[in-house]
């Protein structure tokens, strides 16, 4: 099949992966049909065999010197490296012996393999080097004058984020304390890393595998590779052609050009991660007059809104904004971390007293504790995609062709109690943006990072200071939930007023966005004070559908009390189920209201509740949609709430 993709004006190409599982073959050479467990030995077989190589060329190359000469992109005659990394380890010289009878292609995906990892290394071998070349005088706290020196030490370190040259600090003041001195590189900081397990076949043709989808059945796609017939082949006969049909997830286009995927071995299945290229439009940078502006929360995971710029330069919003909130969801992930320690603190303890009789249960405990972790990135994932569905569906409703987003990757929780500080670290903020941005750019919307300075602290309206209070019933309190402006005397949710900063600021200032040259994202670097000035919010004034003039007198108005709803008392209580219900909306035989009563979870900001707010079906271990919640759009039609209190009619 052709691996040329065809494109519209207006279109670009775009990469994506899908994961898929192969659950079951059939031998080529001898008919014999191989089930889900006897695939997955083969395929750890030749799985084997490449990590092996893999860790051989690791331990050759884990230096300085041929990271430097790999990263530098020429060779010693000064002829510049292909793309493809197993074709520059050759033209390098760098080969391995195989151990085993192995295909010449089998050789390439573990050069592959082996140096896409050497080459990424290049840029934490950077990052350390300048770290060491300008270590502080206090690695805790750095002065202004150390922070310019270990940015213009590291390559690119204008825009690195703070948090990432704490955290290498950190791991350099580890080896630090526990050795006496400082590491001479990244090389003698980190040991070599843990080869993967996987079989990438993206370096191999078709002598080693091929992949083809089926013309009348889209959703099926056939790959054949060779696999061995045993452990350690001795000769290519014990080398087999094997056919796998794998079914597509309905997320892949029927017009997508589909490449060789990778294996990997998952819970004793063979599991396919598997690249398509397809056409999608084309992101812009600038020239948006609709924007989506998103602001991060916690309890409140992310508040947004649209915004509109016209032609004469004032922005206005479009309508009030909506909430993605996901309390129960976030009380869940609390409770398993609580675990998880609790865990790993009866682990280590076991550890320590090294008894053997101890042993059967720490191997238990150890197997709990991957369970655990596997259900906080499971939630983690789910939370994610959840959120970021929701925000590009606010931006598709609302006709944005962008979405700006605040931009907390370098966000350090601290100051804030050691839970608070927890939960504000462990918040997937950077999952919902990758997730944003893979949806966006199905539909050729662009997301942008903008700075988030000021952005909850400054008026959307007249950009000067707030203050803000604990709750608009509650205005002399203070607090940081409820924004009040003292000069336009604007007041709203302090997320509410955030997103609106954001999108009026990306608006403003879509003309410095730039594409970072690392993650390929979309970022606006810096504020400029003169396009600052201009990103307010301009307030809509309010106008009547009809003209309320009065044209008369005032109508005389009597002094008789309104006529009661019913004309006779509430009958009594029956004894048995039957009879009339009693007067009121909530039900009188409950002793207590449902647990919806009490979440406090509108859009209108209200103080705390005096009950508290605990999401019990989070807490139990309930499903996952039950505990996030959605403004729903405007234009739906209301579903009724029969949990919500009300009070008696008599």
């Amino acid at each position: 099949m052709s691996r040329k993709l065809p494109l519209a004006e207006g279109n670009t190409s775009r990469t994506a992966c899908a994961r898929t599982l192969a659950h079951c073959g059939v031998d080529e050479k001898t008919g014999d049909v191989l089930t889900s467990a006897t695939l997955a030995e083969r395929v750890g077989w030749c799985t084997d065999l490449t990590t092996g190589m893999v860790a051989s060329l690791f331990g050759e190359h884990w230096n300085t010197t041929d990271v430097d000469t790999l990263a530098a992109g020429v060779d010693a005659g000064g002829r510049k490296l292909p793309s493809n990394a197993w074709m520059a380890l050759r033209r390098l010289g760098w080969t391995v012996d195989a151990p085993a009878k192995v295909n010449d292609r089998i050789v390439r995906a573990a050069q592959e393999q082996a140096g896409r990892s050497l080459r990424s290394v290049k840029w934490r071998a950077d990052v350390v080097a300048g770290v060491l070349a300008t270590w502080p005088v206090d690695p805790k706290k750095r002065t202004e004058a150390e922070w310019e020196a270990v940015r213009a030490a590291i390559p690119g370190g204008e825009y690195l984020l703070s948090s990432v040259i704490g955290s290498r600090t950190r791991q350099v003041g580890a080896y630090l304390q526990k050795n006496g001195r400082l590491p001479v590189d990244v090389f003698e900081l980190e040991p070599t890393p843990r080869v993967a397990r996987m079989l990438l076949l993206a370096a191999c043709d078709g002598q080693q595998a091929s992949i083809e989808r089926s013309v009348t059945e889209l959703t099926k796609v056939l790959l054949r590779l060779q696999l061995p017939t045993r452990p350690d082949p001795q000769k290519y006969a014990d080398w087999s052609w094997v056919a796998c049909t794998i079914t597509l997830p309905p997320t892949v286009p029927a017009n997508a050009v589909l490449h060789l995927p990778t294996l990997r071995i998952t819970g004793g299945k063979v599991r396919a991660d598997l690249a398509y290229t397809h056409p999608v439009p084309k992101a812009q940078r600038s020239g948006h007059t609709v924007a989506l502006g998103v602001d991060w929360g916690l309890n409140t995971l992310l508040s947004a809104g649209a915004a509109r710029l016209h032609d004469d330069g004032h922005i206005a919003v479009l309508g009030t904004g909506a909430q993605f909130r996901a309390c129960g969801v976030l009380a869940k992930q609390y409770r398993l971390r609580k675990q998880s320690e609790r865990l790993h603190s009866k682990t280590d303890q076991y550890a320590r007293l090294a008894d053997p009789a101890l042993e059967t249960k720490q191997a238990v405990l150890v197997e709990e504790i991957r369970r655990v972790s596997d259900r906080r990135s499971h939630l983690n994932d789910a939370l994610a995609w959840a959120a970021a569905r929701w925000a590009v569906d606010q931006a598709v409703t609302a006709g944005a062709t962008v979405i700006y987003l605040e931009d907390l990757r370098s966000m350090e929780a601290v100051g804030m109690g050691r839970t608070q500080n927890t939960r504000m670290s462990q918040t997937v903020r950077g999952q919902i943006a990758d997730r944003m941005r893979h949806l966006a750019a199905e539909v050729g919307i662009a997301v942008v990072t903008v700075p988030p300075a000021n952005t909850s602290k400054h008026c959307p309206h007249c950009l000067l200071p707030l203050r803000h209070r604990k709750a608009p019933d509650k205005p002399t309190i203070s607090g940081w939930k409820w924004a009040i402006c003292p000069s336009c005397r604007w007041q709203g949710d302090r997320d509410q007023g955030a997103w609106r900063r954001i999108a009026a600021r990306g608006l403003t200032h879509q003309t410095k966005t730039v594409v970072d040259k690392t993650s390929g994202t979309m970022v606006i670097r810096k504020v400029v004070d003169k396009m600052e000035a201009k990103a307010v919010i301009t307030a809509t004034p309010k106008t009547s559908r009809a003209d309320r003039s009065k044209t008369g007198p005032t109508r005389r108005r009597t002094n008789r009390p309104a006529p009661r709803r019913r004309g006779i008392p509430s009958p009594v209580r029956p004894a048995g189920a039957a009879g009339k219900r009693p007067e009121g909306h909530a039900p009188t035989d409950r002793t207590r209201l449902p647990r919806a009563a009490h979440r406090h979870q509108s859009v209108t900001t209200i103080s705390t509740p005096t009950t508290g707010h605990r999401p019990r079906g989070a807490a139990l271990g309930a499903g996952f949609h039950l505990h996030a919640h959605a403004t729903p759009p405007r234009w739906a039609d209301p579903t009724p709430n029969p949990t919500v209190r009300m009070g008696s009619l008599s």
